[in-house]
């Protein structure tokens, strides 16, 4: 009796913070809370939404290959020794500075739609992407409801243990009045014992599993391990959703293909696919483009003229003839003076500019091209396959779920009526052993055969709401209780 009374109160102990939590509002989760924090914390979606970004930058950025580029450059260094002066390009033997900037733009006039199929296919990528981004939260949200359901019918299972345990020491105390009376011998009391203790651990393993379930939740919404949760158990009748599984599942397969984002992101990926392929064959054909140059240089040691002055010098070749003597004859010239150009000057007087029209045609490129046009018609294949096998899968799905959904309803009916007839043989029974009429060994195989009947009835119940929530997810319906 000690190791009884200490199991019972090992019980209350446990499930008493879990009642305590229950009566804090700010700890309970509906299954459409679940979902949202779920959608808004899961690292899987977080990634998929980065991988759209990517996806939105790479059509940006091919929208904006339509306009003309533009690039600026400039060079600047210290020559010495011979070299050319870069202003005008004739040998120098002197030290100097040297600035060259310069500047160009390209536009590409005519390059057989590659630019367009190109921006064709980041489109059809991105809307994949986000597609995919809208399954990957449909997924997360069935398998939220898959781990919500299964920490309901964790905490029924909890009810139900303990209202055996309830009926196991209610028994035990008419037992023991009986005992005490003479009209049973102590060994019912010990049958009694034992039923209540194999009572009691059945609720310590219906705990357990409450625990364990609740962290697989928490794991799957991102939660803290040890933030409270408390989950809203909701009236459901499961026979009001029952006409959900009359729906034909050809007629749930189309409604899922028009709207599940699997399917469209792979009918989106064939769609870049074949851009794809246009975009690589345009490669194979001549491409016309324009471009247009614009620069200046400055070099440190270019001069020009300043000015001239009067100087006297000997000519060589002109002499005057006096008495047989030759007289040398001077003259006045004007010698230039120079002066290094300024350095606006200098840039603004050496500026260059040129229009270039630019053919470009393929003829030998290391089979380059030609390998991007099968690489592409591959990639296109492969995206057929994918789609294929997407609408392939999707189907088979869609039919097995019916198909449990069916079969849930079957067991869950079976189970409803198998409980109806225990509860009222147990009810038979209890009188009998009031009045004596039955043992208590035949008393407690009812008894169990009850609690069998009354799990086996939520976990039918919970199977046939999760079978039901998936087909409501094909049907693209919000998971909710």
């Amino acid at each position: 009796m000690r190791l009884l009374t200490a199991i019972l109160l090992a019980l209350l102990l446990s499930f008493g913070p879990a009642m305590a939590q229950q009566r804090t509002p700010g700890n309970v989760w509906t299954l459409q809370q679940c979902v949202r924090y779920a959608i808004d914390h899961n690292i899987t979606i977080r990634q998929d939404s980065l991988n759209a970004r990517l996806a939105r930058y790479a059509l940006r950025q091919s929208e904006l290959s339509q306009i003309p580029s533009l690039n600026a450059s400039a060079s600047y260094g210290r020559s010495f020794g011979r070299s050319i002066n870069p202003t005008t390009n004739q040998f120098v033997e002197s030290t100097y500075d040297f600035l060259g900037p310069s500047a160009s733009s390209n536009v590409l006039l005519f390059g057989w739609m590659q630019v367009r199929n190109t921006i064709a296919r980041n489109k059809y990528s991105l809307e994949a992407a986000l597609a995919d981004l809208d399954q990957r939260r449909d997924d997360i949200a069935l398998n939220v409801a898959n781990g919500y359901l299964a920490a309901l019918l964790a905490q029924e299972q909890i009810n139900v243990a303990r209202s055996q345990v309830d009926l196991s020491m209610a028994l035990l105390d008419q037992t023991r009045a009986f005992a005490g009376a003479g009209r049973l011998p102590e060994l019912n009391v010990a049958q009694q014992e034992s039923q209540l203790a194999t009572d009691s651990a059945n609720l310590i393993n219906a705990i357990a599993s409450y625990n364990s379930s609740i962290l697989d939740l928490k794991t799957l919404l991102n939660l803290d391990f040890g933030e409270p949760m408390v989950l809203q158990a909701p009236e459901v009748a499961a026979d009001d959703q029952l006409r959900i599984t009359v729906t034909q599942p050809e007629e749930i397969f189309l409604t899922a293909r028009s709207h599940f984002g699997s399917i469209r992101g792979n009918q989106l990926r064939v769609a870049a696919a074949e851009k794809g392929l246009a975009a690589a064959k345009s490669g194979l054909y001549p491409q016309l483009s324009l471009s247009y140059q614009v620069g200046t240089n400055f070099a440190s040691n270019f001069q020009r003229i300043a000015g001239y002055g009067d100087t006297l010098v000997a000519p060589t070749a002109n002499f005057l003839q006096f008495n047989n003597d030759r007289i040398p004859i001077f003259q006045y010239i004007q010698m230039p003076t120079v002066e290094n150009t300024p350095f606006g000057d200098q840039i603004k007087n050496n500026v260059r500019q040129s229009v270039v029209l630019n053919l470009n045609v393929p003829i030998f490129n290391g089979w380059q091209t030609r390998y991007g046009v099968k690489q592409a018609q591959v990639n296109l294949a492969s995206a057929q396959l994918a789609e294929y096998n997407a609408e392939l899968v999707l189907k088979q799905s869609v039919y097995k779920a019916h198909n449990d959904a069916f079969n849930a309803v079957q067991r869950y009916n079976a189970a409803r009526r198998a409980d109806d007839a225990a509860k009222r043989a147990l009810d038979f029974a209890k009188k009998r052993y009031d009045l004596g009429l039955t043992s208590t060994v035949d008393l407690l195989v009812t008894k169990n055969s009850e609690f069998a009947a009354a799990s086996n009835l939520v976990g039918a119940k919970y199977q046939l709401l999760f079978r039901l929530k998936v087909i409501e997810y094909y049907q693209g319906k919000e998971l909710k209780l």
